[in-house]
């Protein structure tokens, strides 16, 4: 007989081997390996395995999973295949309810709500559904949900990171203000934990690019610090033109878009986060209309590194610096002397030259990013712009101006007790302007938000006259989705439809030039009379008695227009309306240029 090499089986192999091979199998394969041998079992349950599945198959974690501090423990001290299961049950939780949400417009609420309080465990599977294939049958639905409970989850976050601040609980510089990011992140990276690596990574390498740091004193610390940002051009704006472009007051874009675009107090924030992290004390300080940060010297001694046990001479011995402008120290007898030039009496200095509370540097940047809106409306208006082109530059600019002038409502409603010198009578005042404005953006565009409504603001209106209002169109709301909706249906062919468009349709509007899609029709004007007279349908050629339909505008804004007015195109693609078609529609489709219905429970016909 000749000799044959001897059959290899996986069973001849080292466990460890075995385990190697399994690494490059799903998860799914791995359980399935642990019925075949009791050997198989014990292999297939070794720890190291299901920690390497956690690492590479989930990304973002929910903060009760202490995930790094599980990561850095001993790989058998960690339950890693129950940490595994527990987020594939997360995962198919949310998987099944946005699904029930794609398929029912009724009880999409609750549904979301649920999602939001799986945590941010959810992200993940979040983010897959919003990036499916094109091809797919509910793709703009799929996506548009997906990163609407996304947008969700991160303004849960948001603001409880602000409702802890305001309970007076532990809260760092960063977090304050990237929980404005947050509310206009969508699917993008610069949440809390990525912006606070992409922070730890820029302080490790100013201290590896300077190998006698240990050896400088504070003061030339943190001279370095501000020209090593200045080099890396993480401070300050292009030109005076666009200071108050909109993406100067996000820390998170001003760390990662290109040009590192910033106004002093997001500048300011990367300095003193940055300095934190290697050893200084350094805080904002609430200069008039400029941000500059102040760096105190250590306990005991001064900034030049003299021992001292005088409180008094450590204060005196604070530096100021503008890291928006210069890499320079600011004398504090300069920024005296500008007080002076603005009015301000000396007696008043102390409140202007001091360390900034976070609250007060979120109610600022509240104010800032409005003031950046207002002035993107007014160089439109002022340069007559297209108001199509000024409508799709909004919606789909990062971040855009929704979600961010959303944020700063939040953020001034939060921390409005932070305005005219902290006025409880000018802080209610200013709670119930911005009350509307909230709640206009909860019932347009952020009905999951429901909840958090419900949790941070209604109990600044408790016994107050605003409080029933409030209740009742947060009840209103609740009750309303959960209801099944009407259906619509069209007049018998034989007697003739009156409605001459349907559901998915795209037109341009005749008279004002912006881009929009049928999402619901009335035979007839079914507004108000009020709404009738201020909007004079009577005046239109077929007044009030033609067909009007309800259109989502490429600026999601929802609009109620005549028929007399639209004129239906059939573009190749609608670019404008493509992200957030999904709220009403499961696809585009090219071959009858219409988008494919997903509100048929409410109009069959269409």
């Amino acid at each position: 007989m000749g000799n044959y090499p001897q059959e290899l089986s996986l069973s001849a192999l080292p466990d460890e081997l075995i385990q190697h091979i399994i690494s490059y199998t799903p998860p799914s394969s791995a359980a399935a390996i642990e019925r075949v041998s009791k050997r198989f079992s014990e292999v297939a349950k070794e720890p190291l395995l299901w920690r390497y599945y956690c690492r590479v198959y989930f990304t973002y974690w929910d903060a009760d999973h202490e995930i790094r501090q599980k990561f850095a423990s001993p790989v058998a001290s960690v339950d890693w295949k129950q940490v595994y299961v527990r987020r594939g049950l997360v995962e198919r939780t949310a998987t099944h309810l946005l699904q029930s949400i794609l398929s029912n417009q009724s009880g999409r609420i609750d549904k979301i709500q649920k999602i939001v309080e799986l945590g941010y465990d959810v992200k993940d599977a979040l983010l897959r559904h919003s990036r499916t294939q094109d091809d797919a049958e509910d793709v703009l639905a799929r996506r548009y949900y997906s990163g609407a409970i996304l947008g969700c989850v991160h303004r849960r976050m948001a603001t409880k990171e602000w409702s802890e601040l305001r309970d007076g609980d532990p809260a760092s510089l960063e977090r304050a203000l990237i929980a404005l990011d947050m509310f206009t992140l969508h699917t993008r990276q610069g949440d809390f934990e990525e912006t606070a690596s992409h922070l730890d990574s820029l302080a490790r390498d100013i201290r590896l690019s300077c190998p006698t740091w240990e050896d400088l004193s504070t003061r030339s610390k943190a001279i370095a610090i501000a020209a090593y940002l200045r080099a890396k051009n993480l401070t300050g704006v292009n030109s005076d033109d666009s200071y108050r472009d909109l993406q100067n007051n996000f820390i998170g874009i001003a760390l990662r878009a290109e040009g590192h675009p910033s106004i002093p107090l997001i500048s300011v924030a990367i300095f003193c986060s940055i300095a934190e992290r290697l050893g200084l004390n350094a805080r904002p300080c609430p200069f008039p209309w400029h941000i500059y940060a102040i760096v105190h010297p250590p306990k005991g001694t001064t900034l030049e590194g003299r021992i001292t046990e005088s409180l008094q001479a450590r204060m005196e011995d604070s530096m100021y610096l503008d890291p928006f402008r210069s890499s320079e120290e600011v004398l504090l007898g300069d920024l005296r002397a500008r007080l002076s030039r603005m009015g301000e009496p000396y007696s008043t200095h102390h409140q202007y030259i001091r360390d900034s509370s976070l609250a007060e540097l979120v109610h600022r940047m509240g104010k800032n990013i409005m003031a950046s809106v207002e002035v993107f409306h007014g160089r439109a208006i002022a340069q007559n712009q297209n108001a199509r082109a000024q409508y799709v530059s909004s919606a789909t600019a990062f971040p855009d101006m929704e979600s961010a002038s959303y944020g700063a409502l939040w953020a001034l409603m939060l921390f409005g007790g932070h305005s005219n010198g902290g006025d409880p009578d000018a802080a209610s005042a200013l709670r119930n302007q911005l009350r509307p404005y909230i709640l206009e953006h909860v019932e347009t565009h952020f009905p999951g938000d429901v909840l958090l409504v419900e949790q941070h603001i209604m109990p600044f209106f408790q016994g107050l006259p605003q409080a029933e209002g409030l209740f009742n169109t947060i009840r209103a709301m609740r009750a309303g989705d959960m209801m099944p909706k009407q259906v619509i249906r069209r007049a018998n062919k034989d007697v003739g439809d009156p409605v001459k468009h349907k559901v998915g349709q795209v037109f341009q509007h005749k008279r004002y030039d912006y881009q929009a899609v049928i999402t619901g029709w009335d035979i007839e004007c079914g507004a108000g009379e009020q709404w009738m007279q201020q909007m004079q349908v009577d005046k239109l050629s077929k007044g009030r008695h033609q067909s009007f339909y309800h259109a989502l505008v490429e600026d999601r804004s929802i609009r109620y227009v005549a028929e007399e007015n639209i004129e239906i195109v059939t573009p190749e693609v609608p670019r404008g309306l493509m992200d957030i078609a999904g709220k009403y529609f499961k696809r585009w489709d090219r071959s009858s240029g219409t988008f494919v219905s997903n509100i048929r429970d409410e109009y069959p016909d269409d």
